[in-house]
């Protein structure tokens, strides 16, 4: 049994406390927020005891989830591996590369896991879509193409949409296609009540000149959240919120040259609805499970220092206007 606690009780917050009340090997022990009213509450709600030091828990717990505002995670993440706490940050892992980099060589110090809440990683159509790619079942990866829009969320306040919504898709791009060599981005500030940008469209170059492009906003009255791939064989499209995948082919047949109105296809479709989990739930089971039995997390620190390193690569595009390269 993991002995477990949250620190930072916002929207995602909250739900890590959620599952980590439900799962079976872990046992929620302590929350933590500045916030006491909402310690409290949930502290009541969830049958565990409200702290209001972070601190005053490590004595009691394993291994500490971190869903505070990225500007605090450096903090909170070293104090934590310092105590010899195992420790999961939700992303981005750290708000500048210097202090990720610093984490990770602090945790590989501590022979502790620092795994990284980049939760689309756990969702069952990654999984699913990563292993017909590495079988070959879609044939040849051509290129990728991802669309994450949505109204803006009042949660966010501190970073822009490229940091809060383009560092899932820059590290599901990565994960299933490899290295990257190079981003370009537009992108831009349409609501003039926030401080960041608010949509963006990012170019990703890999090293083996597969093609990544991102499309982020906050602008859109709708949510999706959805992949394309292009490959030799296969289109596919994946639904990140129905946990669907559609698998498309086609041939010609016999062409009469005097009717290109009507030209002859056959069509294949194949319609995958995937057994649907929680991704979350799977995050943090997977984060117990990296600590019980001493293996990498799905979403390991240089994971997340490699997102976080392509995700600053694309702000820094778009402030320069021009293409820059991931060293």
């Amino acid at each position: 049994m993991l002995k477990i606690g949250v620190i930072g009780l916002g929207s995602m917050g909250k739900n890590h406390v959620r599952v980590c009340s439900e799962i079976e090997n872990t046992e929620l022990v302590g929350i933590f927020d500045i916030d006491k009213d909402i310690t409290n509450r949930l502290a009541e709600k969830f049958d565990t005891k409200a702290v209001f030091d972070y601190k005053e828990m490590l004595q009691e717990i394993d291994a500490a989830i971190i869903a505070t505002p990225t500007v605090t995670h450096f903090k909170i993440a070293l104090d934590l591996l310092n105590s010899g706490k195992h420790i999961l940050v939700e992303k981005p892992v750290c708000d500048t590369v210097e202090n990720a980099k610093e984490l990770l060589k602090k945790a590989e110090m501590e022979d502790l896991i620092l795994a990284v809440g980049h939760i689309e990683r756990h969702n069952p159509v990654v999984k699913f879509i990563k292993d017909n790619l590495d079988n070959k079942k879609f044939g040849e990866l051509i290129t990728l193409t991802s669309k994450r829009v949505s109204n803006l969320p009042g949660r966010i306040k501190d970073v822009g949409v490229m940091m809060d919504l383009g560092i899932h898709d820059i590290d599901i791009m990565h994960f299933l296609a490899g290295e990257i060599k190079s981003v370009y981005t537009r992108a831009g500030r349409f609501n003039k009540d926030i401080d960041y940008e608010d949509h963006a469209n990012i170019v990703l170059n890999f090293e083996n000149d597969v093609c990544g492009i991102i499309e982020v906003n906050w602008l859109t009255p709708m949510k999706i959240r959805k992949l394309f791939l292009t490959c030799s064989e296969n289109f596919v499209e994946a639904d990140y919120v129905n946990q669907s995948v559609t698998i498309s082919s086609s041939s010609f047949e016999q062409i009469d040259e005097s009717d290109l109105f009507r030209v002859p296809i056959q069509y294949n479709i194949n319609k995958v609805a995937l057994e649907k989990k929680e991704p979350l739930r799977n995050e943090i089971e997977d984060f117990a499970n990296a600590i019980i039995k001493n293996k990498d997390p799905l979403v390991t620190g240089q994971d997340g220092l490699t997102s976080l390193k392509i995700a600053k690569a694309a702000t820094d595009s778009y402030n320069k206007g021009e293409e820059v390269k991931i060293i």
